[in-house]
């Protein structure tokens, strides 16, 4: 007698985000290090009829670059399948968003929804209670730092469990908005060994930014007058006071935005102009070359996590962060790097010059790089989401 066939096994899995290929920014990186990490959890569980997770994109069009569609790029495992919901009209991605979802949950219940951002919150929590699906929402960092509305507020209440990416974005949204911290389940950030590694000093850069010579410190961050918290400018009022210890210093500052008119005239003012070089925008693919120019990665910020302080340290690069924020989650409670206060430019000196004369333990570029990679490599990642992904 024949064997009767199978139904198809229902998505275990369904992921609904604002845009992941549409531009670039932190969240969009780590969403994609997050689906590499599903990816190759998929593939470790070596279940042969393991069934694709979907995929839902807000504001991403069918015609995005996109490496982990099987459709596009046939060297992609057949992992998720992907609808892109973009259009001209605001109104009209929206509704093709709300309408396909409902149209899954319609015709074949998924287990759990992963909803990738607090903007899709209440559309998420209205699914999961129609159709009694449990539902987990991620998080990021300043989204979710300030009290939110209500819609936003109860769909985060009855999430069955919030992602997010360190202890103080935790601590910060719980304080904020009244949320019980169990429900929270740590996924931080990741970086990759193989691209972020150490090597020479690249001599094209040194000779495009006039840096022979020089010991280089360094920051990346987007430069926005909305933005001021990335703590440019107190670097900046710090170098005064470092130049008088080490005169061969030079500060390069990767970015752009309405704010660097103001941090140019802040230099020019402090009589330190040519010592601050404000390379502009740089492509992610050069961004690693740009590390190992550095002798220190300098940004005392308020940060979410900071994936710059990961991409520093595997480097090999020494990184000052602000001490209150989640960068103290990278930076390992500041066994791996300096924490000050991150308005203080005398604190930001004092350290600066301590980690140029490279005394400190923290100095070690093998050191760093292993024990960063140790916790946030690719591999890590997989491992973290494989015991938090959830399951019915």
């Amino acid at each position: 007698m024949k064997d009767k066939p199978q139904p198809p096994l229902a998505p275990p899995h369904v992921f609904v985000f604002l845009e992941i290929f549409a531009c670039e920014g932190g969240i969009q990186s780590y969403v994609k290090d997050i689906l590499y990490a599903y990816q190759q959890a998929a593939i470790a569980s070596k279940v042969s009829r393991f069934p694709q997770a979907e995929v839902y994109l807000l504001r991403d069009s069918v015609d995005c670059d996109n490496p982990f569609d099987s459709r596009k790029n046939p060297n992609a495992p057949n992992v998720f399948r992907f609808h892109y919901c973009q259009s001209a009209w605001t109104w009209l991605g929206r509704f093709r968003l709300g309408g396909a979802l409902l149209l899954r949950c319609w015709r074949r219940r998924p287990q759990w929804i992963v909803c990738g951002h607090i903007k899709l919150a209440p559309l998420i929590q209205f699914l999961g209670g129609w159709f009694d699906i449990p539902y987990t929402v991620m998080t990021y960092g300043k989204e979710v730092w300030k009290p939110l509305g209500s819609r936003y507020r109860q769909a985060l209440c009855q999430a069955k469990t919030i992602w997010t990416i360190s202890r103080y974005s935790r601590d910060r949204a719980c304080a904020s908005n009244d949320l019980d911290p169990g429900k929270f389940k740590m996924l931080p950030c990741a970086v990759d060994g193989e691209v972020f590694s150490p090597a020479p000093k690249p001599p094209h850069l040194l000779d495009r930014y006039n840096l022979q010579g020089s010991r280089v410190l360094m920051t990346v961050a987007r430069l926005w007058s909305g933005d001021i918290y990335k703590g440019v400018d107190v670097t900046i009022r710090a170098l005064p006071k470092i130049l008088e210890v080490c005169p061969d210093v030079k500060y390069l500052v990767i970015g752009r935005g309405d704010d660097q008119p103001r941090l140019e005239n802040l230099a020019r003012e402090l009589g330190i102009g040519d010592r601050v070089v404000f390379a502009g925008f740089v492509p992610t693919e050069e961004l690693p070359d740009h590390y190992r120019v550095a002798d220190a990665y300098i940004m005392p910020s308020q940060e979410g996590f900071g994936i710059v302080y990961l991409e520093a340290m595997a480097t090999g690069i020494p990184v000052l962060s602000g001490d209150s924020d989640g960068s103290a989650d990278p930076l390992q409670d500041g066994r791996l790097g300096w924490q000050v206060p991150h308005r203080d430019p005398e604190a930001v000196a004092t350290a600066c010059i301590e980690i140029l004369q490279g005394s400190d333990r923290r100095c070690d570029g093998d050191w760093l790089r292993q024990e960063t990679l140790a916790a946030f490599s690719s591999e890590a990642l997989s491992r973290r989401l494989r015991e938090i992904l959830p399951r019915s």
